[in-house]
């Protein structure tokens, strides 16, 4: 049976992930210089997952044509 194109993920986790797999958080412990060679990767030290926010743009184009009364883009006659 087949999966329904509307159920599909499209591109795959499109949000930050909260929990990282032990690989990835052995990583971070390496780049922060908290693990060593040897080290039992059970019970590993907590990890923080930064999310990242992504500010809006601001419509500047709006903010011309107004003061302008004129779109900044449009071609001069």
């Amino acid at each position: 049976m087949t999966i329904d194109k509307s159920l599909r993920i499209r591109r795959g986790l499109s949000r930050t992930r909260n929990v990282l797999n032990r690989a990835e958080r052995i990583e971070r412990l390496k780049s922060a210089d908290r693990w060593r060679e040897g080290d039992s990767p059970l019970g590993l030290a907590k990890v923080r997952v930064f999310q990242l926010a992504l500010k809006k743009k601001k419509k500047k184009a709006a903010a011309d044509e107004d003061a302008e009364g004129e779109p900044t883009d449009a071609p001069a006659s």
